[in-house]
């Protein structure tokens, strides 16, 4: 136990106070050693109660730990917290989540038996309530139509390297060697930290049995919104260098696509069928896979809210990315 490193973890959080007492719970329950341990939540200016319920836990825990961020976003965040941390490896992890009590020593085992310069593990969404709307939502991030190729959303048969993992257990010295954070970056700023760090000859390490559990929006309103912000996020890297993956992008298309045929039939009408040929595909194929799950799930009644969720995740993502390209452009 002596040689094993000391590992901060740093939580960027901001008005959590449903989420973050389950996320320190299940800190607080790792089977990691205390006195290797070190949590800093940074507190993104809250207005509820999260600030008092890290308290809370602070006073029962001396490695819990919370500072301030005044300007709220998570890059921001996690560079107070690198800047801050004591410990020799630094494990980003989401307020909006609960982890195994083995998963920051399996993180760090792996990543010294591998000799990895980031380590992460797979995704499981629950639903954040206990609404059909929460479930279609859950189980649309848990499905290839909703969220592409992603390994860490549906896990892999044995450990594999890969350009990017969801939070992580990073080297701190990898992360000093290449700059912390681009703190122009509101999202995306993990795969951008990534993409640097495969750059620089850095490895990146995802491992099927470390797990998280993730807890998304409840209500489709949330859910459109935060994929509208995701497909915004997805184009403005690109103006740091950084491009992500063509999954990333396909909603983009697809929307370009409606939008293009659509106004095109406006002068010349033929391309009318263009337009009813690609909505008519997309609607098939989110029946076709919200029928499957719904099957699988043994409950019919998803199939609506199933097809609206999926809505959500692909016109809002598709839309947010063409605000995010005027906004490049612009």
């Amino acid at each position: 136990m002596k040689d094993l490193p000391k590992a901060t973890v740093i939580i960027p959080c901001r008005n959590e106070e449903k989420f973050i007492g389950k996320c320190l719970d299940s800190l607080v329950s790792q089977d990691y050693p205390k006195d290797k341990l070190e949590i800093l939540v940074l507190n993104g200016t809250s207005t509820d109660k999260t600030k008092t319920v890290v308290e809370g836990y602070s006073r029962k825990h001396p490695f819990i730990k919370i500072l301030d961020n005044p300007s709220k976003t998570s890059p921001y965040a996690l560079n107070i917290g690198i800047k801050n941390s004591t410990g020799e490896l630094i494990i980003h992890m989401g307020s909006h989540s609960t982890y195994q009590s083995d998963y920051i020593s399996k993180s760090v085992n792996y990543l010294i038996e591998y000799g990895a310069d980031n380590v992460g593990g797979i995704l499981i969404t629950l639903p954040a309530s206990n609404t059909l709307i929460a479930k279609s939502i859950a189980l649309v991030l848990s499905n290839k139509f909703g969220t592409g190729n992603a390994f860490f959303r549906h896990g892999s048969d044995k450990p594999v390297w890969v350009d990017t993992v969801f939070g992580g257990c990073y080297k701190k010295k990898m992360l000093l060697k290449i700059g912390l954070y681009n703190e122009k970056l509101t999202r995306s700023q993990d795969m951008e930290m990534n993409m640097r760090i495969k750059k620089a000859g850095g490895k990146i390490l995802l491992v099927p049995d470390i797990i998280t559990y993730y807890y998304p929006k409840s209500t489709f309103k949330e859910f459109f919104k935060h994929n509208l912000l995701d497909g915004i996020w997805a184009i403005l890297p690109l103006k740091f260098g950084a491009s992500l993956k063509l999954r990333h992008y396909a909603p983009f298309i697809f929307v370009l696509s409606l939008i293009f045929s659509l106004i095109s039939s406006l002068f010349f009408k033929p391309m009318i069928y263009l337009f009813l040929f690609i909505i008519g595909l997309y609607l098939l194929a989110s029946l076709f896979f919200s029928v499957s799950i719904a099957i699988k799930e043994k409950n019919f009644n998803l199939i609506f809210p199933l097809l609206l969720a999926f809505a959500c995740r692909h016109f809002g993502y598709g839309l947010g990315s063409l605000v995010g390209l005027i906004k490049l452009v612009l």
